[in-house]
């Protein structure tokens, strides 16, 4: 009997089968070793099969036709999208004119007094120097073009973002039903759903105006709806027990409760709408992205540069001002009277250039910058390109880096049998959140290779995959050296503004002068957009660390490496995962655009689409990318799975 509770009390070996991650191992690869075969067997080589895929393409092309044939006669083109095209073209000219017709002068006092109401003296001025500088560069009409666009364009997003995230932050079923919308029309690269717009409504500004829109009513859907479910239950309970209805209580207590997300999620509807200024003007929006798109056409990067920068300062400005507006809420010293005086003064100095003549900024005012910064980067090409001493030129950089690392990346992907591919994509999924996470990943990797885009998705994702290695290396390092120093972080902030508010074709301009046209252009363009993301969030990780941990490892005599590693990085985990994450969807944006510069693979396949108006290759690579991005959103962000039961 004493043997017997002896051996009881002995505590237990600790077994390989009770870490959870060797378990999902273990189970993978007991379904591996059961499936592969048979598809091994049913299914030889290497690509996804043949018998597997389904040919969209016919139904597609019918789809296509069917719209084109109908769009002048058919009675919901006539009676519903005409009519929606008409009140688009109206509602921007509308804009256009009244900004031409206050003129110059008056925008500028308009925007600066605003921006002094909200922001203070400080940003006025910014704002104003922001003005003057869109005229100096000679963009001063595209910029009211752009402006114009935009306001119309924010004006839709936020109706319809505010009234979907309405509808999702009051019913729990409508949140389930939106929240896949809403992840596709994020994820869904631009082209892809141009080439319907334009089907619907024809080259021009009601395609651009509704194609910004898709693009950018999301972030105000869901911030409105977490502002509505973030509302404190217990002003709530407080309103609801004074008698009041569901409709005095949305409008008394949970929208006044949610004006920050409210007025966040307008911010960052402004920034998107920006972002599609270029993109939109490939299907007729004018403006600045026109200027920037053409002089993407001839490599002009000087005049790419000049209509750039205005659109970086509106971004800036607009970014400043609502940012701003949304921390003051609530403050004092925002009296109606003193926004009644702004008004006025600005009246009074619109009114007064308009008397002076100051309506059209005058064309000796503009400087020509285009010379200047073409010879600039003549001389780094010349320079750069190739012949560099020791180190190379650029374009050996980029040669090296494809055939050391894309093509055997690429290669490697290609040649592995389909089925690993999906079991691969399973364990990664698993090991990191459940096997719902699991499933979802590897369902939208076999759709990629249902719809027939296999290899091309392979191609792109070997791309993905280098920039993400090569942003985050980059990333984390940046972000951690602003985290530990102020004046460092100071110095950085206006670069990352720059970066993250430059235009996505921008971008393809001075790397493809330096590095050529390739994969390697398109991966160094995607790095560049996709590092000021994880930059700003590392840091902002490391510097929301618990104070009380830090003082606590100075105590005990750790050094600052030891604090960095053995503290705040572990800390810092969930902000490192959302950098990963950040940093993977926005590589992702840009590599499909890198299409245009030589990328190939699925964002080849979406420009041509949208170029030849070819509806089943365009949306047929835009659904795979989508998968793509559905997919890798799963393997780099956790799931919440401590809180769900044992063998989840």
């Amino acid at each position: 009997m004493a043997t017997i509770t002896a051996a009881a009390r002995k505590p237990a070996p600790p077994g390989i089968l009770t870490n959870r991650a060797v378990r999902k191992l273990l189970i993978l690869a007991l379904a591996a070793a059961i499936l592969a075969p048979i598809a091994a067997t049913q299914w030889p080589g290497a690509t996804w099969p043949t018998a597997l895929t389904v040919d969209v393409s016919e139904p597609l092309g019918k789809a296509s036709d069917w719209i084109i044939d109908n769009r002048d006669s058919h009675p919901l083109f006539l009676y519903f999208f005409g009519h929606v095209s008409n009140i688009v073209v109206i509602a921007v000219r509308a804009v256009y004119l009244a900004l031409l017709a206050v003129g110059w002068a008056g925008v500028t006092a308009i925007g600066a007094l605003v921006a002094w109401r909200v922001a203070g003296v400080r940003l006025a001025l910014g704002t104003a120097a922001a003005f003057l500088a869109c005229g100096l560069l000679g963009m001063w009409v595209p910029t009211m073009q752009t402006l114009a666009l935009m306001v119309v364009a924010v004006l839709a997003s936020v109706a319809v973002g505010a009234l979907l995230g309405l509808a999702a932050g009051l019913s729990d079923r409508m949140d389930r039903v939106l929240r896949p919308v809403l992840d596709t029309m994020q994820v869904l690269p631009a082209f892809a759903y141009l080439l319907p717009v334009v089907l619907v409504f024809g080259i021009g500004v009601p395609a651009a105006v509704l194609a910004t829109v898709v693009y950018a009513a999301p972030p105000m859907a869901r911030l409105t709806s977490l502002g509505l479910r973030g509302a404190d239950r217990e002003v709530l309970e407080a309103v609801e027990s004074l008698g009041t209805t569901a409709r005095q209580r949305l409008l008394t207590a949970r929208i006044p409760l949610a004006r920050k997300e409210l007025l966040l999620g307008v911010n960052q509807t402004i920034m998107m709408a920006l972002s599609m200024a270029v993109i939109a003007s490939v299907i007729g929006a004018g403006g600045l992205g026109d200027r920037v798109y053409q002089a993407l056409a001839s490599v002009d990067v000087g005049a790419a540069l000049a209509a750039g920068i205005p659109i970086v300062l509106l971004a800036v400005v607009l970014d400043r001002v609502t940012g701003a507006a949304g921390e003051r809420l609530g403050e004092s010293g925002q009296s109606p009277v003193t926004w009644l005086y702004a008004l006025v003064v600005a009246a009074a100095v619109a009114l007064a250039g308009r008397l002076a003549g100051f309506l059209d900024w005058p064309d000796g005012w503009a400087l020509n910058i285009a010379e200047p910064v073409n010879r600039a980067v003549d001389w780094m090409t010349d320079h750069l390109y190739s012949g560099v001493p020791v180190v190379g030129g650029t374009a050996d950089w980029a040669a090296h880096f494809t055939s050391w690392v894309l093509n055997p990346l690429r290669d490697g992907l290609q040649w592995l049998p389909w089925w690993s591919v999906l079991l691969i994509v399973a364990a990664l999924a698993w090991l990191i959140g459940t096997w719902r996470t699991a499933l979802t990943a590897v369902l939208a990797m076999a759709a990629i290779g249902v719809l027939g885009v296999w290899n091309p998705s392979l191609d792109t994702l070997s791309q993905v995959l280098a920039a993400v290695a090569v942003t985050l290396v980059v990333g984390f390092a940046t972000g951690i050296a602003a985290a530990r120093s102020e004046r460092f972080e100071r110095l950085l902030r206006p670069v990352l503004d720059v970066f993250q508010t430059m235009p996505q074709f921008v971008y393809l301009i001075p790397v493809v002068a330096l590095f050529g046209v390739g994969r390697a252009p398109a991966v160094a363009a995607a790095v560049v957009y996709a590092l000021p993301a994880v930059v700003r969030i590392t840091a902002q990780g490391l510097r929301q660390v618990d104070p009380a941990a830090m003082e606590s490892a100075r105590s005990l005599g750790a050094t600052s490496g030891q604090q960095l590693r053995q503290v705040q990085l572990p800390l810092a985990r969930p902000a490192l995962l959302l950098a990963v994450n950040q940093g993977v969807v926005l590589v992702l944006a840009v590599v499909i655009i890198g299409g245009l510069v030589g990328g190939g693979a699925l964002g080849y396949q979406v420009v041509f689409g949208l170029a030849q108006g070819d509806l089943a290759t365009g949306l047929v690579a835009g659904a795979a990318i989508v998968c793509l991005g559905l997919m890798l959103d799963r393997v780099t962000q956790p799931t919440e799975r401590r809180t769900t039961k044992k063998g989840a």
